[in-house]
């Protein structure tokens, strides 16, 4: 048995492998354990690492620093490639108030963090992984990491101590203080319950009466009303529908019945200006159009309009609305395509098969792995988180890193790439299997690193300490959150806890806020704050190292 002593026990390639893949497996298998409809999640794979690394399985310290980075760059890279195509839309509307409010959670924690350090006199690269785990960000613990290595040239493992220390903590005082502070929130009206609150559409029968568009064409209607996207889909006429969806030249008279598709927070307005509300039933008279939905996977598609491709404004059918990842919008003449985008189309049978012929409508195609985006991100990612960047009162230069420099990349090419005839677009399964491989490979490397210091240190009076450090930085911010979004930003519950969630980067807060809520309100205000907060995490991280060490 000297071979399977060797294979566990002397470090070589085959043992390396292993011992990763043991701690991976058996970190994933305690994630399902939930306390309280509660999980730690992946983040077990990191308490593996910790008790595989106090029992003497270890790595080469090259191998673990290439696994660790290379992990978390995979990771960071598909969040912004997910986030990015609507990264910068998210600041319009309600979403600069949103984040305004994450900007918020995020500078208070550190400066909750800064004044504990003082008063405590906690080391800097101890009080980082404490607060990076409060606040359960791995990328922030990742760039605190690597800036530490880049200005000492040596490791600081209780980086990844504090950190691990305070995640518990940082998990529970968040859904804790969600439950407490409920009941401040009491009788405030749930404000928004969509996915993606100015955006999302819906549709509603008008029955025509405004002198001002009596013998106008839908044309001119919308030349009226340039600021509002909306599709006209239907028209009935005389108690007669038309033979055809609506097009840009037929007429709108008195008494006519339309079929009007617009983004909910336009609906009332529109509504007002062409008529009045009315129940009817299309589907009843409805026996010569038929509908449908197509997904675009012909590539040569991709950042080219609705009006260039010849897909708006027919008359033998219309696109009435493009579903994006989830959230429904409304098409309109301008509206450039991207790869994945499902399209509802009416029309009659012969216009709709020649739809589809145009965008594709290949699931097999859209399934296929999309790899270069990801590593066209790596590729420049790192060389522009190499890139020193000087700051007043800063004594060193400051760089995005292994973890920024990939992120901030990411959300620019899932932006821009579409624009620039880039397919960006990847299965929500594919993504977030690299992201589930790149994050276990991290806390993994991690976990084993730190793990041979783990239980002594922890379980002494600085760790105790620690916990209760941590305990501070995850309580005050979102305690101050949750009085400034009810009090100041008059944001209702639901809204909040989503925000703070976003901006903790708390999955399992999220979670937890979506059991016990009657719609998707929460999940809609993480998705907007969460692409600003992980930037915040990770930034301010780096700048705490490079300030203090």
């Amino acid at each position: 048995m000297d071979w399977l002593d060797k294979l566990f026990f002397q470090q070589s390639v085959a043992n390396s492998i292993l011992v990763m893949a043991v701690v991976i497996a058996i970190g994933i298998w305690f994630s399902r354990i939930k306390i309280a409809g509660v999980s730690a999640g992946i983040t077990w794979i990191l308490f593996a690492g910790i008790a595989a690394g106090h029992f003497g399985f270890t790595l080469p310290t090259s191998t673990l620093n290439c696994v660790k980075e290379m992990g978390l760059i995979l990771f960071v890279c598909t969040i912004g490639l997910q986030v990015g195509p609507s990264f910068f839309s998210l600041f319009k509307s309600s979403g600069t108030k949103l984040n305004l409010l994450a900007v918020i959670v995020v500078l208070t924690g550190v400066i909750t963090t800064i004044g504990l350090k003082y008063a405590l006199n906690i080391p800097i690269e101890n009080i980082v992984g404490i607060m990076s785990g409060a606040v359960t960000n791995t990328p922030a613990l990742g760039a605190a990491t690597q800036t530490f290595f880049d200005m000492k040239k040596i490791d600081a493992p209780s980086i990844a101590l504090g950190y691990a220390a305070a995640y518990p903590m940082g998990v529970v005082g968040v859904i804790s203080t969600m439950i407490f502070l409920k009941s401040i929130f009491s009788g405030i009206k749930i404000i928004s319950s969509g996915r993606n609150v100015g955006k999302e559409t819906s549709r509603v029968s008008i029955e025509v009466n405004n002198e001002a568009i009596f013998g106008q064409t839908i044309e001119n209607l919308h030349n009226m009303l340039l600021e509002k996207h909306f599709v006209i889909s239907r028209i009935c006429k005389n108690d007669e529908l038309l033979p055809s969806p609506a097009s840009p030249e037929m007429t709108l008279d008195k008494g006519d019945k339309i079929l009007l598709i617009a983004g909910k927070d336009d609906l009332p307005m529109l509504t007002a200006f062409v008529g009045k509300k009315i129940d009817f039933e299309w589907r009843k008279i409805d026996t010569q159009i038929e509908g449908a939905k197509f997904m675009v996977s012909n590539p040569k598609l991709e950042g080219k309009s609705l009006i260039e491709l010849g897909l708006y404004g027919g008359a033998a059918f219309n696109v009435t609305r493009v579903n994006r990842a989830g959230v429904e919008l409304v098409a309109h003449a301008d509206f450039k395509l991207q790869t994945g985008d499902k399209l509802t189309v009416v029309g009659t049978k012969e216009a709709i098969a020649r739809v589809e012929k145009i965008v594709g409508n290949s699931i097999a195609k859209l399934n296929h792995p999309n790899l270069l985006p990801i590593f066209l991100g790596v590729v420049f990612g790192i060389i522009i988180g190499s890139i020193p960047i000087s700051l007043p009162f800063i004594p060193q230069p400051v760089k995005l890193g292994l973890a920024g420099g990939p992120l901030v990349v990411s959300i620019l090419i899932g932006y821009f790439g579409p624009r620039l005839k880039l397919t960006t677009y990847s299965t929500t399964s594919a993504n977030i299997m690299i992201r589930e491989l790149g994050i276990s490979l991290f806390l993994a490397a991690v976990g084993i690193g730190a793990g041979k210091e783990f239980f002594n240190t922890v379980f002494s009076a600085n760790g105790l300490e620690w916990v209760l450090v941590g305990s501070v930085i995850t309580l005050v911010p979102t305690i101050i959150a949750m009085i400034i979004g009810r009090y100041i930003l008059k944001l209702d519950y639901y809204t909040t806890i989503g925000v703070i969630s976003g901006a903790c980067t708390n999955p399992p807060a999220l979670a937890y806020a979506n059991s016990t809520t009657p719609n998707d309100t929460p999940a809609a205000s993480y998705a907007t704050v969460y692409p600003l907060s992980m930037f915040l995490r990770v930034l301010t991280a780096q700048l705490l190292i490079l300030m203090f060490v």
